[in-house]
């Protein structure tokens, strides 16, 4: 569902009293189902529109219901610009330059200034400081794929480097933690998959197919991870402080001394928390549980291994 498509029918509405399905569908170059879910989508917001079947029926806005550039406050406004103004950053388009230019359009001249710089109070950047080349495109190809329905094809770098070849159909990109994913039904497995683009190449897009009925992918486990989670002691320098604060809050720190500090750490043990208390370096020492103690030992004698052959 297109935000811009929306607003755009909202506009339409406003400016005529009445319009079929077929007439949007056709100027829209959509499917009258598709403006029929459209149309419920306008009335969930709160903007009823009613319909009129026979000779010369359509849909309307409620005579009674006036909307005018007033129904959105100053808050409603800098919402919705910097949520466009967020995404336009990262998925390029026409359709959401076209959304900002229309939501802007009902900002009347009076609060231009007030809403502007309340939109600009917080920015969000979803783009990487630095990353895989790839993901931008990635984004477009994907885009272009769901909106068309098409199949998609890729290698893929699964877990502890296995690498196949996958052909999807794809059903929605999600934005997880910074990181970029397509949902979508794996051919190779015959179940849904959660895909993360940095692990995917030579993406191509493929032929038409017909959209089965949709798996919305689990993207919270808190509940899963708070059962696997343990507490252990570590002890680091004060330099990698800001980079520990990514993982636990700041009451889990007390001083020892003026240059450590004896962190309560939230920890599983699989590779992924081994290679962050890793990523510490020398900063870092594991204090107990003895058996996480000895096998970060371990992993450091192997390490420092490949640079004594």
């Amino acid at each position: 569902m297109k935000v811009d498509r929306l607003v755009s029918i909202i506009m339409i509405l406003l400016d005529r009293e009445r319009i079929g399905a077929q007439e949007l569908a056709d100027l829209f170059e959509v499917s009258p189902r598709t403006i029929y879910r459209d149309i419920d989508a306008i009335n969930m917001a709160g903007i009823p529109v009613c319909s009129t079947s026979g000779v010369g029926g359509g849909f309307e806005i409620m005579q009674k219901y006036k909307m005018d550039k007033k129904v959105f406050s100053t808050a409603d406004l800098s919402a919705i610009l910097m949520g466009l103004s967020s995404l336009s950053g990262m998925i390029r388009g026409n359709e959401l330059v076209n959304a900002l230019a229309k939501v802007k359009s009902f900002i009347p001249a009076d609060r231009a200034k007030d809403i502007e710089l309340k939109a600009n109070q917080i920015y969000i950047d979803l783009s990487p400081w630095m990353g895989n080349g790839n993901i931008q495109p990635y984004l477009e190809m994907i885009k272009t794929a769901l909106q068309e329905s098409k199949l998609l094809s890729f290698e893929y770098v699964a877990h502890h480097g296995n690498k196949t070849v996958r052909t999807v159909e794809p059903y929605q990109l999600v934005l997880k933690s910074s990181h970029w994913y397509l949902q979508g039904y794996c051919h190779k497995r015959n179940d849904f998959r959660l895909f993360r683009l940095s692990r995917m190449s030579n993406l191509q897009i493929e032929e038409f197919f017909t959209p089965r009925d949709y798996q919305k992918p689990q993207l919270d486990f808190s509940d899963i991870v708070a059962t696997m989670q343990t507490k252990i002691k570590i002890r680091i320098h004060k330099s990698v402080m800001d980079r520990v604060l990514d993982y636990c809050a700041d009451e889990n720190f007390s001083p020892d001394g003026e240059e450590h500090y004896i962190v309560s750490f939230p920890f599983t043990e699989n590779e992924y928390y081994y290679d962050i208390l890793l990523s510490f370096g020398d900063k870092c020492e594991c204090l107990e549980p003895y058996h996480i103690r000895a096998e970060m030992k371990r992993r450091i004698h192997d390490i420092a291994a490949l640079y004594e052959s």
